[in-house]
């Protein structure tokens, strides 16, 4: 049966970790133990656990609210900005220090992993919290044992939307009248008390125990096996195997992908296949290793534009770069920045020097000078770094960032690029977005004179 679509927004309550993957090479033994040495090449910084699951449910376009608990300290200050600029945030106590899960690979193969902090959620429900669920088109409990899930029936004591429950071997089991539980077959074991016979018996008898509307047992590469209450059983294959490759994060994307589909109006057969159908591809992608945050780190020190290109490259992420005068900046410009951003991973803003500026745009030029044009820019949510050049054109820069993709404005469609000879030997393509009519900085003079 298909319920409604409704138009809230996914909440995910949860308990949010920090993952960090460790990238470095190893090619040779320590050598007062038998064991490899890594040469680290490179940090990448995600959220996990309900903030993974909340993540991927933002970039598929939807509205998230995220309910969790995060602490006070160092890593749970990175989590917020790692966090802040794809989902909106409902804070809950922590006691103790937040969860760090970090992962020492080389090659695409994790080689250690080291676990920090114990923190767990105080239980706290809020006003925030309680009145998030109330807008809620859809709700994903995502349950990592650290205490968040334990407020939830209270919070959905009363609401009328699908609940997914995405349980997890430490935490409780779930609340009776969810639309879909989705644990993986170690934790269906777990629940069947007088012994397991397989995922298919399991997941029919946990539809009657726990009285859910549907039971998706995950199986891995085998997909999932599905009982709904009242119904068949369904066997949901994965229309992608990506055998040997990181399923990390795996169960995160398949439960974030059904609730979406629920909170859409699909059935819950249907919102299954969804689910299992983006958990394989996620994981031929690269599982939660693939996935890219550009960090918000606060009250650090702005990185120059030569860290991000550095970063960005290490973490195969994708570089956006752009370039112009940004003299009194306008409308016209941040939505250039904006949508050039929206292309890659990091975006770089390459800056004509004052004498630069007068040499294309005569001696009345700049209006303001380059430390107040790039302070403003470095204010931009959208820009990562940005980079003076002195030159009459950005060749230079651009052979210094190595960028994917250079960015230039909708009034330079059909002309050759003084720049284009870098960026053919780079590698790199251009990408013209159009400009807001009547917006430009000669115009605005024109306007205030």
């Amino acid at each position: 049966m298909t319920a409604p679509a409704t138009t809230g927004p996914l909440v995910v309550i949860g308990d949010t970790l920090l993952d960090v993957d460790v990238e470095g090479e190893a090619d040779r033994l320590c050598p007062d133990a038998p064991v490899p040495v890594v040469d680290v090449g490179a940090e990448q910084a995600r959220p996990g656990g309900a903030g993974l699951a909340a993540l991927l449910a933002a970039r598929d376009g939807a509205d998230v609210v995220l309910v969790t608990a995060i602490g006070d300290d160092p890593d749970g200050r990175r989590l917020c900005g790692l966090l802040s600029e794809e989902v909106d945030l409902v804070r809950l106590p922590l006691r103790g220090a937040t969860v760090r899960k970090t992962r020492v690979r080389s090659r695409g193969q994790t080689l250690l992993r080291l676990d920090s902090g114990d923190g767990t959620a105080r239980y706290a429900p809020t006003p925030e919290a309680a009145e998030a669920v109330e807008q809620a088109g859809a709700v994903l409990v995502s349950d990592y044992g650290r205490g968040v899930a334990r407020m939830a029936p209270e919070l959905l004591r009363d609401t009328g939307v699908p609940v997914v429950w995405d349980p997890h071997p430490r935490g409780g089991r779930p609340m009776p009248g969810c639309a879909l539980l989705t644990p993986s077959e170690a934790e269906a074991r777990a629940w069947c008390e007088n012994g397991y016979h397989g995922p298919d018996q399991a997941a029919r008898r946990l539809v009657r125990e726990l009285r859910a509307g549907a039971v998706a047992v995950t199986t891995g590469e085998r997909g999932a096996a599905l009982a709904v209450q009242g119904g068949p059983l369904t066997q949901v294959p994965p229309p992608v195997l990506a055998g040997n490759r990181d399923a990390c994060g795996a169960g995160d994307r398949l439960a974030s992908a059904a609730a979406l589909a629920l909170r859409d109006g699909t059935g819950v057969q249907e919102a299954v296949i969804i689910g299992v159908g983006e958990a394989s591809r996620f994981v031929e992608r690269g599982g939660s290793g693939g996935v890219k945050v550009q960090e918000q780190l606060l009250g650090d020190r702005p990185r120059t534009a030569l860290e991000v290109a550095r970063l960005t490259r290490a973490y195969g992420g994708r570089l956006i770069a752009t370039g112009g005068c940004f003299d009194l900046l306008h409308a016209g410009h941040v939505s250039l920045l904006r949508r050039a951003r929206a292309l890659g991973d990091a975006l770089v803003v390459c800056v004509n020097s004052d004498a630069s500026v007068r040499r294309l745009k005569g001696p009345s030029r700049p209006i303001v000078d380059v430390r107040d044009r790039v302070e403003v820019l470095r204010a931009l949510g959208c820009v990562d770094a940005v980079l003076v050049f002195d030159e009459d054109t950005p060749a230079r820069a651009i052979g210094t960032l190595r960028p994917d993709v250079w960015v230039k404005g909708g009034d330079y469609e059909g002309e050759v690029l003084p720049e284009s000879q870098v960026l053919a030997g780079l590698g790199a393509e251009i990408v013209v977005l159009s400009t807001l009519p009547g917006r430009s900085t000669t115009n605005l003079i024109r306007e205030i004179q």
